[in-house]
C-alpha cells in the first residue's frame, strides 16, 4: 500500500472531517433557533400589530440573503403549525397558540422569576429582561421557548391579563425635582417615580402607600402616585399599618359600614325567642384568652335522667344580623377573616358586631346557632341536633381560670369545667387513634410598653384548658360537615364549605425520616401507620431542644390546609369531612356554613357550586395573607427586641441557638432565650467554603468537612438589624 493510501485511510482524518460536518450541522441548528426566537420575541412584542415581511428583515436587520430566506420559511412553518397569523401578507402573533401559556409570576429575584402554569409540570423560567413589567403574583400570557441549552422551558412574557397589586408600601426618597418610593415588598425589584406635585405632601423618609398609574416602557422604572402617608418609618403605629397594607388588608371600615353596623339594634324581639329552642336556663360558659372580646363559642353542659350529659355547642349567630349580599356581607367577604397581628386584632367585622351584638358576653341573651351533643360518661356519641338558639352566658372564663379549676377542682362550675374536660380528654384520644397527627408548635407573644416597644417575648402555653374547648369545637365542626354531606341520599350531595387537607409530600416526609434518625427517632413513612408514627415522634421529643425543629419539619411536610366545595377528607385530623362552623365573628368561611346549614336543615336545595368555589378559594388566600401579615408583625417586633438587646449589651455578647433552617445562602438560628430568629450568610462563616445539602439539611465545609446541621446547637453574635427589612444578620461565635 502506498504512502498516500495510507494517509487516505487514516482513522483519525475521517473523525476529524465528521467533527467539523456535526459542527456546522449544530451551528445551523442553533442559528434557526436563535432566529426563531428572535422573530417571535418581535412580534409578541406588539401582539396587535400586524407586520409585513419587509418591516420584519427591517427590524431585524436582516441583510443577507440566507438570514431572509430563513425568516421566510420560519414565517411559513410557524403559520402552519398556527403559532402566527397571516393576513395579506402581513404578520401577527396568534395568542391563543399552544406555545402561548396563561400563568402566575412568581419572581424569585431581581433576575429571574417563574411563570406558574396550571397542569404544567414544570414551571417556565423568564429573565428580567423578558417580564415586560409583570411583577410577583400577576396573571399573564408567556410564549415559551424550547432552548437547545437548556432542559428547563424558558419563555418570555408576552401580555399582562391581571395585576395582583398596583399599591405598594414604601419609603419616600425626596430630592430637589422629583421622589422615589422603595417598597417594602421582598418581590418588587423597581423603585416607583413619583413626580413632586404627587407626593401628598410627603415628607422624605415617611412610609406611604403609593400606586403605580402608568409603565409602559420595559427596564425603566414604573410611574406613580402616594395615595396615603402612613406615618414616620420605624414608629410603632406606621409599621403596623404598613403591614397591613403591604399585604393588601383592609385597616380601617368605611364610614357607610360602620353607620349600617351602628343602625343594628341589639334588642331581641320575643317573636324571635319564641322560633328557637332556649338554653338560658342551662349552666352555659365561655373560655376565651384573657384579651378577648369577639367571645364567638360558649359550651352548656347538664346531666339528663339516663345519666348521659348533654354538651352543647353555641356558636354566634352572625348570619341573623349580617344578610346576604348586603354592604356588611360584602364588607365581610373581602376581609374574609380577622388579623391578629402581635399588638391588636383588625377585625373582620365592625366593632359593633364583634364586640358587643354578636359576642357571647356574660349576663346577656344571646342569639346563637347550636350544636347539640348527648354523649355518655364515656364519651360515645348517642345524638346530635343543629338548630337556632338563645343563650346566657353565666361566666365569662380565661383559659387560666378555668385551667384553675382542672387542676384544683374548685370554683364556679368545677363539676361541669371538670366533666367536659375527662370527656374532651375521651374526644382527643379516639381522634388520635384514628390517625390524627398531634403537634404542638412554640407560639410566641410580645410583652410592649405604652409605646408599643417589645420589653420581652414570652412563649404560649397550651394546657388542657385550651384542649377542652379545641375538641369541642372540632367535635361541633366534624358533625356539621358529615351531617351535611349525609343529608341528602344518591350521587348528588348538598354543596357545602369543607375545610380539607391533604397526606404529606412522600419525599419531604422521606427527607424528615432520614433527619429524624440523627436524633434517634423512627419514622414510618408508607402505609397507615405514618400520622401514629409522627406522633410518637411529636411524644419523645416534647420538651427537648430538637422539638421545635422537627415538628417544625414536619409541618413542612404536610399541605396546606384549604377551603373548598369538594368533600375530600382533612388528612391532619383524621376526619372524612370537616368544616368549619365554630368562627362566625373572624372567619367567613363560617357565615357560608351557618347559611347553608339553615338553607338544608330547611329542606333547601343544593346551592350553585362554582360561586361557592369561587368564595372559598378568595376566603382560603385571604387567611393565607392574614397569617403572613401575623407573622411579618411578630418578626417586626422580634428584630426591635434584638436591636434593643444589641444597644444595651456588649457588642460582642454570645447567645445560644439551634439551626432552625438551612439555605443555599446560609443558616437560620433561632436564639433560645428570645425565640428570635437570624441568619448567618454562609459567606460570613470563617475557615471554610461551605455548600447546602438539601438532603441532609446541611451545610458542608469543601476542605475541612465541617457539617452545620438543622437541629445543631450553636453559639452566635448579633452582627446587625434592619427594621426596615425585617433581618436580623449574626455570626457564628
Amino acid at each position: 500500500m502506498s504512502k498516500n493510501e495510507k494517509n487516505n485511510t487514516t482513522k483519525p482524518k475521517r473523525k476529524r472531517v465528521r467533527k467539523r460536518k456535526k459542527k456546522s450541522s449544530e451551528f445551523v441548528e442553533f442559528q434557526t433557533d436563535k432566529v426563531k426566537d428572535v422573530l417571535l420575541s418581535l412580534l409578541h412584542s406588539s401582539p396587535q400589530k400586524q407586520l409585513s415581511l419587509k418591516q420584519i428583515h427591517k427590524k431585524l436587520q436582516a441583510k443577507h440573503i440566507k438570514i431572509k430566506e430563513l425568516i421566510e420559511f420560519l414565517l411559513e412553518e410557524l403559520t402552519k403549525k398556527g403559532s402566527i397569523s397571516r393576513v395579506n401578507n402581513n404578520y401577527q402573533i396568534r395568542l391563543d397558540s399552544e406555545d402561548v401559556l396563561e400563568g402566575v409570576v412568581d419572581y424569585v429575584s431581581r433576575d429571574f422569576a417563574y411563570i406558574m402554569v396550571e397542569g404544567q409540570e414544570r414551571d417556565i423560567w423568564v429573565g428580567s429582561k423578558h417580564l415586560n413589567t409583570a411583577l410577583d403574583g400577576d396573571t399573564v400570557k408567556v410564549i415559551v421557548h424550547k432552548f437547545k441549552k437548556s432542559n428547563r422551558p424558558e419563555g418570555e412574557v408576552v401580555e399582562i391579563l391581571k395585576r395582583a397589586r398596583t399599591e405598594f408600601v414604601g419609603r419616600v426618597e425626596l430630592s430637589a425635582r422629583f421622589a422615589f418610593v422603595v417598597p417594602d415588598h421582598k418581590k418588587m425589584f423597581y423603585d416607583i417615580f413619583i413626580n413632586l406635585q404627587d407626593t401628598k405632601g410627603a415628607k422624605h423618609g415617611d412610609k406611604v402607600i403609593a400606586q403605580i398609574t402608568e409603565w409602559d416602557e420595559k427596564g425603566k422604572n414604573p410611574i406613580g402616585k402616594i395615595t396615603k402617608i402612613l406615618g414616620k418609618a420605624g414608629e410603632h403605629e406606621t409599621e403596623m399599618h404598613s403591614i397591613m397594607a403591604e399585604y393588601g388588608l383592609p385597616l380601617d371600615f368605611p364610614q357607610s359600614i360602620v353607620k349600617m353596623a351602628n343602625k343594628i339594634s341589639e334588642e331581641i324581639p320575643s317573636e324571635e325567642i319564641h322560633k328557637r329552642r332556649d338554653f338560658r336556663k342551662i349552666p352555659t360558659f365561655t373560655i376565651d384568652p384573657f384579651d378577648a372580646k369577639d367571645f364567638d363559642d360558649a359550651l352548656s353542659i347538664r346531666q339528663l335522667e339516663n345519666g348521659n350529659w348533654e354538651v352543647g355547642v353555641h356558636i354566634a349567630d352572625v348570619t341573623h344580623y349580617v344578610k346576604p349580599d348586603t354592604i356588611l356581607d360584602r364588607e365581610a367577604l373581602e376581609r374574609g377573616t380577622s388579623v391578629y397581628l402581635v399588638d391588636r386584632v383588625v377585625p373582620m367585622l365592625p366593632e359593633k358586631l364583634s364586640n358587643h351584638i354578636c359576642s357571647l358576653r356574660p349576663h346577656e341573651d344571646k342569639l346563637t346557632f347550636s350544636a347539640v351533643f348527648e354523649l355518655t360518661p364515656q364519651g360515645k356519641l348517642v345524638e346530635e341536633w343543629f338548630g337556632k338558639t338563645i343563650i346566657n352566658s353565666q361566666r365569662r372564663f380565661t383559659y387560666e381560670e378555668a385551667q384553675e379549676v382542672i387542676e384544683t377542682g374548685k370554683g364556679d362550675f368545677a363539676v361541669e369545667i371538670q366533666t367536659l374536660n375527662k370527656l374532651a380528654l375521651i374526644l382527643q384520644k379516639n381522634r388520635y387513634r384514628s390517625g390524627a397527627i398531634s403537634f404542638e408548635t412554640v407560639e410566641v407573644k410580645f410583652k410592649l410598653d405604652e409605646k408599643g416597644r417589645p420589653l420581652e417575648v414570652v412563649p404560649k402555653v397550651r394546657k388542657e384548658a385550651h384542649k377542652l374547648i379545641e375538641e369541642f369545637m372540632l367535635l361541633a365542626n366534624k358533625r356539621v360537615a358529615e351531617f351535611v354531606y349525609k343529608l341528602r341520599k344518591g350521587k348528588i350531595k348538598n354543596t357545602m364549605v369543607f375545610r380539607t387537607h391533604d397526606a404529606p409530600d412522600a419525599e419531604k416526609l422521606e427527607n424528615l425520616k432520614v433527619f429524624a434518625k440523627q436524633f434517634g427517632y423512627h419514622l414510618e413513612t408508607e402505609g397507615k401507620n405514618i400520622a401514629k408514627s409522627l406522633n410518637q415522634m411529636a411524644i419523645a421529643s416534647e420538651g427537648k431542644v430538637e422539638q421545635n425543629v422537627l415538628q417544625s419539619l414536619a409541618i413542612r411536610t404536610m399541605a396546606k390546609a384549604k377551603y373548598t366545595t369538594e368533600p375530600l377528607p382533612h388528612y391532619g385530623l383524621a376526619f372524612k369531612h370537616y368544616t368549619h362552623f365554630t368562627s362566625p365573628i373572624r372567619r367567613y368561611p363560617d357565615i357560608l356554613v351557618h347559611r347553608l346549614l339553615e338553607h338544608y336543615l330547611a329542606g333547601g336545595e343544593p346551592v350553585n357550586q362554582i360561586e361557592l368555589e369561587q368564595k372559598c378559594k378568595h376566603s382560603s388566600d385571604r387567611e393565607k395573607k392574614a397569617a403572613d401579615a401575623e407573622r411579618a408583625s411578630i418578626k417586626y417586633k422580634q428584630v426591635e427586641l434584638m436591636q434593643i438587646i444589641a444597644s444595651q449589651s456588649h457588642p460582642l455578647q454570645v447567645f445560644e441557638g439551634i439551626i432552625s433552617g438551612v439555605t443555599e445562602w446560609g443558616i437560620y438560628v433561632e436564639i433560645t432565650e428570645t425565640k428570635c430568629e437570624g441568619m448567618v450568610r454562609l459567606a460570613d462563616i470563617q475557615g471554610d467554603y461551605y455548600e447546602y445539602d438539601e438532603k441532609s439539611y446541611s451545610v458542608i465545609g469543601s476542605r475541612y468537612k465541617k457539617v452545620y446541621r438543622l437541629g445543631d446547637k450553636v453559639k452566635v453574635r448579633i452582627k446587625a438589624t434592619d427594621l426596615e427589612k425585617r433581618v436580623i444578620d449574626l455570626l457564628l461565635a
